[in-house]
């Protein structure tokens, strides 16, 4: 999303491929293709399950056209190196649960990845040398994170240090990855911050964040009390992790809001990262070379000028009644109502504007689920009054008023604009007191959808896009929820196919399941 990978740049392609983790870069480069008006083909994966599809500018409709499910995959080397949210914290405390006690998996590794994409030419060297020659990190020998913890008697203070200084120190080495990062700062198991925490004795444990001596403490006990679980389960027993089982959960709790603080991440109590854990799907590597293939088919046909021939293709995981796992579609038309594709983009959004400072909407809303990258906004007020400027420092006054300090209000129209995306749309604000599970906004794609109903009482709606991920790179996909990449929407069957299963939506259960990822 660099300035350097302008419209220009893009234009220099005859065609782009998609490989991408997460769905703002996708959205990003949807933008930016159609923009350039350059032919993409995107593919997408998530356990045995693959999709791979052509966008062209009018003439089919493009990453955007369809509302998706939140977004819950994070890459592999944002988990060992670079976390940038909560989540990728309870993802990495998981993992270390499995590592020390649980099923090992190589993927689940929580080691820092010297294979991390960032890490190129000098810095990306030298510390696969220091890997290499070395074989230590901060002293202690980088080995199975299992073995060396029971050489060590699972002692408390070694596996902190290991993991919290010595690791992290490792990243430090690591320059390239922390230019445009905050660095993450080691801690020590005998020199932890004093800081306690914010609140009240009175407020019931789960509930409150723990300070970082609390945290240590609250390791120690879960590592001594899953370590004798461990043991009960005999030379080749393991544990299973269960958010319900209390010393497990308190584990990765823990583990985690330390990690975060190392990070500078916001912690979270415990019910809240209890909320966030999940099933974890690693990306099966037969999947990603099927749909590698799909992906070079459907280009050697743009590039001989057959763009009209390509189709949308599933991979299922299972053959369904025609014994196909792989099901060609037609590709469809552009949606009218797209707030990317359309001629005249624009969506709705619900808020409270007493509530709703300016800042959120430029984070949350343009941002996170709009997928703009440097949003410019001026209020279509006859006065042209600018809210946000792109340019760092112009309009920092109004970040913490709130949009009704700006006479915005029921009805009120936002014109944004993004300059990098060469990207313009127009922004309806729908005001209401209150939204439905005290949801912050909603983003709904006509306003006529909220005519039904008053404003209060309009159900969650997902046409919001893409929720705030890392735009690394990594051959790794996590996948937090299986229902996600179970649910999908109707496609129109490839009239020149034979495969009439295409024709409709199956249940999750059925063999001809076609997902959207």
């Amino acid at each position: 999303m660099s300035p350097d990978y302008g419209v220009d740049f893009f234009r220099k392609f005859t065609l782009v491929m998609n490989a991408l983790d997460n769905r703002a870069a996708r959205n990003h480069v949807n933008r930016m293709c159609l923009a350039a008006d350059i032919p993409l083909i995107e593919s997408g994966t998530a356990g045995y399950l693959g999709q791979v599809t052509v966008i062209k500018k009018g003439l089919t409709e493009c990453y955007e056209c369809q509302p998706k499910p939140p977004q819950k995959t994070f890459p592999g080397c944002t988990i060992r190196n670079t976390p940038s949210e909560p989540v990728h914290c309870v993802v990495w405390a998981k993992h270390l649960f499995n590592q020390l006690f649980g099923e090992e998996d190589p993927d689940q590794d929580v080691s820092p990845d010297t294979e991390d994409p960032e890490l190129t030419a000098e810095a990306g060297q030298s510390a696969l040398e220091q890997k290499k020659t070395a074989n230590v990190a901060g002293g202690i020998e980088r080995k199975s994170t299992r073995a060396w913890a029971m050489e060590t008697g699972y002692d408390a203070k070694k596996i902190f240090n290991k993991l919290f200084r010595d690791d992290i120190k490792y990243l430090l080495s690591m320059e390239t990855l922390w230019k445009k990062r905050r660095p993450p700062i080691p801690l020590d198991f005998e020199n932890l911050p004093h800081a306690e925490s914010e609140h009240p004795s009175t407020v019931m444990r789960d509930q409150r964040l723990w300070s970082m001596k609390e945290c240590a403490q609250v390791f120690r006990d879960c590592l001594s009390g899953l370590k004798e679980e461990f043991a009960k389960q005999g030379e080749n027993g393991m544990l299973v992790w269960d958010k319900d089982d209390e010393l497990a959960m308190d584990f990765v709790a823990s583990t985690a809001n330390i990690r975060s603080h190392i990070f500078g991440i916001n912690q979270k109590t415990k019910f809240d990262i209890k909320s966030m854990a999940g099933n974890i799907i690693p990306a099966i590597a037969t999947t990603n070379a099927i749909i590698a293939a799909v992906i070079v088919m459907e280009g050697l046909k743009v590039l001989n000028g057959r763009i009209e021939e390509c189709k949308q293709v599933y991979l299922n995981r299972q053959p369904n009644p025609r014994k196909k796992l792989l099901v060609p579609c037609a590709l469809d038309k552009p949606s009218p109502k797209c707030y990317v594709c359309s001629a005249k983009p624009e969506v709705t959004v619900v808020l409270n504007t007493e509530k709703i400072t300016v800042k959120t909407l430029e984070d949350k809303i343009l941002k996170s689920a709009l997928g703009m990258v440097a949003p410019d906004v001026e209020i279509d007020d006859g006065k042209g009054t600018i809210l946000i400027s792109s340019e760092e420092g112009e309009t920092e006054e109004n970040s913490d008023k709130f949009l009704s300090d700006f006479n915005i209000g029921n009805g009120s129209i936002l014109k944004c604009d993004d300059f990098l995306q060469n990207f313009e749309l127009k922004v309806i604000i729908a005001h209401a007191d209150k939204l439905e599970d005290d949801k912050e906004f909603d983003v709904v794609g006509d306003l006529s959808e909220l005519q039904a109903k008053p404003l209060e009482e309009q159900p969650a709606n997902q046409n919001g896009g893409p929720s705030n991920q890392e735009e690394a790179e990594d051959d790794l996909m996590v996948v937090d929820d299986v229902d996600i990449i179970k649910s999908g929407t109707k496609r129109k069957a490839d009239p020149e196919s034979d495969d009439m299963g295409a024709k409709r939506m199956k249940s999750s259960g059925d063999q001809g399941d076609i997902v959207i990822l």
